[in-house]
């Protein structure tokens, strides 16, 4: 009795060793690049072009020591000896190691060039700024500095004003089709009326129902009714295809709650209304907010929805459109672009740790029965 205790112990262990173990991957999987891009949007563009993120850490580098002019009397496509190190020009411009550890560098042409002298030393590159992030927010004229001494005046990407056009969009579009679907869901679980079963069948039906398909109708009747190119349209748009999604997972929790409550507040005299604020909206907290995260984030991070009915104006302009621009304009610009990207998380960030704890929760609403 007592080895067979053991030997379930030791395969419970072993369990919890290979599926803590496996979690950790998959965070460490998920966690390492973003830790990266947030450490790259504080380099400067020399540091970010000429290194991995990676060198902020300590390690071993190779750092000038000494730069001197090539020696005269070299034959130059021959062997050559400089400073103790023998070779080619190709090995030299390779870097060729001394017996004291040191590397000797040909820097330039194999005309204009210059040695340099090496030392693997241990450091950092920990020069952060927060220029980037100016640069990016900013709608501002800034000035670039090139590798030959020259300045290049360069525009702001103005990415705080499409920021707050994100907010204006995504807060109306997360809070009316929760309002919506609550009063829905609450109807279809605990009222009767004619139709109510083939309703909510139709409602379930229309989760099914690719986005694409509804896009160019939709913004046929907006170019009709003048809404095309406002934040109304985009309100409207994400509220009908949100809706079914919300109205499902709200109905499975709501249903899911003590029959008993709701019948002794009725006998009390309370009414639907009274019992849907009362009662339905504070116990549906952790359907509401499962579901607040999904649509914040879907709405936060949409493109397609908001190019087909915004437009590319840049007063209206949403973070994902602007983003898109500066990827666009400043491909090579990867200290801009891991700024821009980062303003485009934070937020995202915020909300699901504001409201993970009820996350889990709202998922598994009425997934158990009895």
């Amino acid at each position: 009795m007592a080895a067979g205790e053991r030997s379930t112990k030791r395969k419970k262990i072993l369990n919890d060793i290979l599926v803590n173990g496996s979690l950790l991957i998959i965070v460490l999987i998920w966690t390492i690049p973003t830790l990266g891009l947030l450490v790259s949007s504080f380099r400067t563009r020399t540091d970010i072009s000429t290194s991995g993120w990676w060198t902020i850490f300590p390690h071993k580098e190779w750092v000038l020591v000494k730069e001197m002019e090539v020696p005269e009397g070299l034959d130059r496509k021959g062997v050559m000896t400089i400073e103790g190190a023998t070779g080619t020009f190709k090995e030299f411009r390779a870097g060729i190691e001394t017996p004291d550890g040191r590397r000797v560098a040909w820097v330039g042409n194999r005309r204009l060039g210059k040695i340099q002298i090496q030392a693997n030393e241990w450091t950092t590159r920990t020069d952060f700024t927060l220029k980037n992030y100016k640069d990016v927010m900013t709608g501002k004229q800034y000035e670039v500095r090139q590798p030959n001494g020259s300045v290049r005046i360069e525009q702001g990407d103005n990415m705080a004003g499409a920021f707050l056009n994100s907010l204006t969009v995504t807060i109306p579009a997360t809070v009316i089709p929760i309002l919506i679907a609550a009063f829905a869901a609450y109807g279809f679980a605990w009222m009767r009326f004619p139709g109510r079963k083939p309703m909510f069948i139709l409602v379930v039906a229309l989760l099914v129902v690719p986005l694409q398909v509804a896009l160019v109708p939709i913004l046929t009747d907006y170019v009709k009714l003048d809404l095309n190119g406002t934040f109304l349209a985009v309100w409207l748009a994400h509220t009908g295809f949100g809706l079914p999604l919300a109205t499902y997972l709200l109905f499975n929790y709501i249903s899911s709650l003590p029959r008993d409550l709701l019948e002794s507040a009725f006998i009390d005299g309370a009414s639907h209304f009274t019992i849907f604020l009362r009662l339905i909206l504070p116990l549906s907290m952790p359907a509401l907010a499962s579901f607040s995260i999904f649509q914040f984030l879907w709405v936060w991070n949409d493109y397609l929805v908001a190019l087909v009915f915004i437009g590319s104006k840049p007063d209206v302009q949403v973070l994902t459109m602007r983003l898109a621009e500066i990827v666009g304009s400043r491909g090579n610009d990867w200290h801009l672009l891991t700024a821009g990207a980062f303003v485009s998380m934070v937020l995202p960030l915020l909300v699901f740790f504001s409201l993970q704890r009820f996350f889990v929760r709202g998922l598994l609403a009425g997934s158990v029965k009895g």
